[in-house]
């Protein structure tokens, strides 16, 4: 039996495969070879993933948890 919940996992899903390939497909500059940050070498898995990508995997990791933790008020 499907109920609400289901409905919205579902939505949610498919919704951040949306924004994904959205990001994606937006991006037109070239993907670094170096890391912008640490100047580490990024992996060419990750180039190929995302395009236009500026952060080694480490680097990105870093940044999405400071934003996350961010509070506007201070």
């Amino acid at each position: 039996m499907v109920d609400s919940v289901d409905h919205a996992q579902e939505y949610e899903l498919a919704e951040r495969e949306r924004h994904i390939r959205r990001a994606r497909l937006s991006s037109t500059c070239a993907s670094r070879l170096l890391c912008e940050a640490c100047e580490a070498p990024i992996p060419e898995a990750r180039r190929a993933a995302i395009p236009g990508v500026a952060l080694c995997i480490t680097c990105q990791q870093r940044r999405e948890q400071q934003q996350r933790h961010y509070r506007k008020d201070r």
